[in-house]
């Protein structure tokens, strides 16, 4: 078994970095010709050059499926997890990738594209849910920010590396221009020769094996292990992650005391549903781990990811040069995920959130001015005919709109974008942890879902204010956040449960 903990977490986030191959597997490609074409609506014209894709509603709903799949793999995620245990689910989830994969790269079709989306998302929810619970059970408290953060960072190496593997892609002729980065797969399928061209399909799988594959050399979590009453095997973890093979550490003593502690309050207790998070003694704590989701989605973080290709287009970037140009978000976006990962445990949870959506807003406030003062109105074929870039500006502005668009990356990506899947998991007491990580972030997938869905028809329909809306609710979770969210950093997982019921303190919060 592996006891390195940076080591466990570089295996675990693995199933981030699943997310993250599926989010730019689609941003790269909506605005090239070959896919346009290939998922025309409506007849298909003589110039491919005049395809207009699938409708905004279409497109959307083909987003919307994998965060649709993820809402139900998280929801179902807390009962696998407790059933299976922490590490189990991932390697489920793993192998649930491979099934969707398979029917993405041979897709013939928009309800074919859209079924095999479904199945991996419902891998990215259960892996999304689980593998935050997983590093939070296994790290110490002043590690456990940065490490669990790093699930992060492997979505926005996910993200990076699929969206280049897609532009290298839109150079190729035909279908193979988007089947390509579906199949997670560095070689063009059309140079290959008819012997190879299953093999290079294969391909797409093999982040998903090496998940499966890794985890058979990880350990269980030592929580996990405790609260099913297998306490040597608990033992056994906590000496081989903290103490260098040393059963009597200080550390692994006081470690085991606590969770012994924990674990026999908790068996006091029947076995809980999902209901038992809305208890009165439960709901505040519940309410924040699900708001903490749902505000990372409205941050309007999706814009910037699922369709910056036709934010770029509205600004006048066009052809290749869209594609470029949109690429520098995602290596900002790995860049700046780097410094939470150096220092969230030092700056804390509050700070880095609070942070973050006044900077967030001050963006996307910029930029909806910016459209609406000297943007105008593109038409119903919308810019290079793409109906939902349906407004347009020109010089110096439309580069103030681009900057504005990296400076809210940069800001998103060390405030809200690991704070996120850190600050959960922290909150719960361990009998819940499973099923109330899997609520929260069902409510991710929920609104990323609604949000994927949404966008296309609402730069249609209400164009520049779609920047206000997202500027909205930045303000709101400033609000939210600085009154009611406590902090976490620096505390092990049972005196985080103490905040919550401390007896001087406010009865239910």
């Amino acid at each position: 078994m592996i006891g390195n903990i940076y080591a466990i977490a570089a295996v675990a986030i693995i199933g981030g970095g699943l997310f993250g191959f599926d989010i730019s597997s689609m941003s790269a490609i909506i605005s090239i010709p070959q896919y346009k074409c290939y998922f025309q609506s409506g007849p298909i014209p003589d110039d491919p050059s005049e395809c207009t894709g699938p409708s905004a509603d279409v497109q959307g709903g083909i987003t919307a499926a994998m965060p649709g799949g993820s809402w139900l793999g998280a929801l179902c995620s807390g009962y696998i997890s407790d059933l299976f245990g922490r590490k189990k689910a991932i390697m489920i989830g793993a192998v649930i990738w491979w099934i969707g994969s398979t029917i993405i790269c041979a897709a013939q079709n928009v309800p074919m594209l859209v079924v095999g989306r479904i199945i991996n998302g419902f891998c990215v929810g259960i892996c999304s849910a689980q593998v935050p619970v997983y590093i939070s059970e296994l790290a110490p408290p002043s590690k456990r920010g940065r490490l669990v953060g790093a699930q992060q960072w492997a979505i926005t190496w996910g993200i990076m590396i699929m969206f280049y593997l897609s532009y290298g892609s839109s150079y190729v002729d035909g279908p193979a221009a988007f089947r390509i980065p579906w199949a997670r797969n560095p070689i063009p399928i059309s140079f290959a020769s008819p012997q190879l061209t299953p093999i290079l399909q294969g391909l797409q799988m093999i982040p998903a094996i090496g998940l499966f594959c890794a985890m058979f050399f990880l350990p269980e979590s030592p929580r996990w292990l405790a609260r099913k009453d297998r306490w040597d095997e608990a033992h056994a973890v906590l000496t081989l992650v903290h103490s260098k093979g040393d059963p009597d550490s200080p550390f692994v003593r006081r470690e085991l005391a606590e969770i012994r502690e924990m674990v026999e309050f908790e068996k006091q207790n029947s076995d809980i549903t999902y209901l038992e998070l809305l208890k009165p003694h439960m709901i505040n704590r519940t309410h924040i781990g699900v708001f903490t989701q749902i505000w990372s989605q409205l941050t309007g973080m999706n814009v910037m990811m699922y369709y910056i290709t036709y934010v770029f287009l509205m600004a006048g970037v066009r052809g290749n040069a869209n594609l470029v140009a949109s690429s520098i978000q995602y290596v900002i976006n790995v860049v700046m995920t780097v410094p939470a990962l150096l220092y969230i445990d030092r700056w804390g949870r509050r700070p880095t959130l609070l942070v973050g959506a006044a900077l967030m807003m001050t963006w996307l406030f910029a930029n909806a001015g910016i459209l609406a003062s000297y943007g105008h109105y593109a038409g119903p074929a919308g810019v290079a005919n793409t109906p939902a870039a349906s407004w347009e500006v020109s010089g110096p502005p439309s580069k103030a709109v681009i900057a504005c668009s990296y400076l809210f990356v940069a800001s998103y990506a060390p405030t809200w974008g690991p704070v996120s899947w850190i600050y959960p998991p922290e909150l719960y007491p361990l009998r819940v942890r499973g099923k109330a990580v899997a609520l929260a972030t069902s409510a991710n997938w929920a609104f990323n879902f609604a949000l994927g869905y949404f966008v296309p028809p609402s730069f249609v329909n209400i164009k520049w204010q779609t920047y206000l809306v997202f500027g909205v609710f930045c303000f709101s979770m400033l609000v939210h956040t600085f009154f009611l969210f406590p902090e976490t950093a620096g505390k092990t997982l049972e005196e985080v449960v103490d905040i919550f019921e401390d007896p001087a303190g406010i009865r239910y919060v």
